[in-house]
């Protein structure tokens, strides 16, 4: 919850829901709760909410690949519906990774900038993009899937249901992916011994913690590992002509092991990267809120 300067002012956090009922309560009961301690202050008169997947212009979450189960989700009108007797009359939903880039746009790493492109990194690939100082959403609401661009059609499955998408590779998921081929290839043993031993079990933690150890086998993952993200970013780069791009999600927290091989990857890939401006490529600054202030922010757009 955001006071009228901006400011964070309370939060409250429930599990992760599966399933469309679940999420409509998830989602409703953290509303009910902030508008219930912000009572003695005064009424909460709008909510914003980020959600994963395909968000139409009238709040209708229409396909999400991580949420299984949800789709063609009215999720608007349901939280109008069940928001009403605390007096809240606006709600505005939208991708949570559109959230994220109008909060770091606004109030982050992006602060200032005119274009920019957020990307994050977590299960999947989610993007943001605020172009000419506005968020930008695309002809449906659906702008920013990033995630699903498909860089290899012999690729992994997605849940998309596509083949080779570009977060098969670069997300979270990719990196573990990643770890695991080269664990059981005998090529990582120490991502395989933080692990527990089992190669099966290696996670995309398990090599950013070794390669900031200084183990090269994981080093080599993580080099693998950026150049397919610098590959999507460079395409990205390429047809949008971003001032900064933001990275943000889990895998930030990894810092200068993932940003160094990034941004070197990135040069590398870019169209005529001696001849044009740099693109500053930057850690998202607000964390795991970018979303929740994002969608607070939009409330007042």
């Amino acid at each position: 919850m955001l006071d009228a300067d901006g400011a964070v002012v309370d939060e409250h956090r429930l599990p992760t829901p599966s399933g469309s009922e679940a999420v409509v309560d998830v989602l409703s009961d953290v509303a009910l709760e902030l508008a219930r301690r912000a009572a003695d202050v005064g009424p909460v008169e709008a909510i914003g909410v980020g959600v994963p997947g395909l968000v139409d212009d009238r709040g209708v979450l229409r396909f999400a690949p991580n949420l299984p189960g949800v789709v063609q989700l009215d999720l608007g009108a349901l939280l109008r519906d069940r928001l009403a007797s605390v007096g809240v009359d606006r709600v505005v939903v939208e991708n949570d990774a559109s959230c994220a880039a109008w909060g770091e746009g606004r109030a982050g790493a992006a602060a200032g900038s005119h274009h920019a492109l957020l990307v994050t990194l977590g299960t999947g690939i989610g993007g943001g993009l605020v172009l000419g100082g506005s968020l930008y959403r695309g002809a449906n609401g659906f702008a920013g899937e990033i995630g699903h661009m498909i860089i290899d059609r012999h690729g992994p499955p997605c849940p998309c249901g596509q083949r080779g998408c570009w977060e098969r590779f670069a997300s979270g998921s990719g990196l573990g992916r990643l770890g695991r081929e080269a664990a059981i290839a005998g090529r990582a043993p120490r991502v395989v011994e933080l692990a527990g031993g089992d190669p099966e079990a290696v996670k995309g933690e398990h090599v950013t913690t070794a390669a900031a150890e200084g183990d090269e086998a994981a080093a080599a993952v993580m080099a693998e590992f950026a150049w397919y993200l610098a590959l999507g970013l460079a395409n990205l780069a390429n047809a949008l002509d971003p001032e900064v791009i933001v990275l943000g999600g889990g895998l930030i927290e990894a810092g200068a092991v993932l940003l160094d091989p990034v941004r070197s990857s990135f040069h590398a890939l870019v169209e005529a990267d001696a001849h044009r401006p740099d693109v500053p490529i930057v850690a998202a600054a607000l964390g795991e809120r970018a979303g929740a202030i994002g969608a607070a922010l939009l409330t007042r757009s």
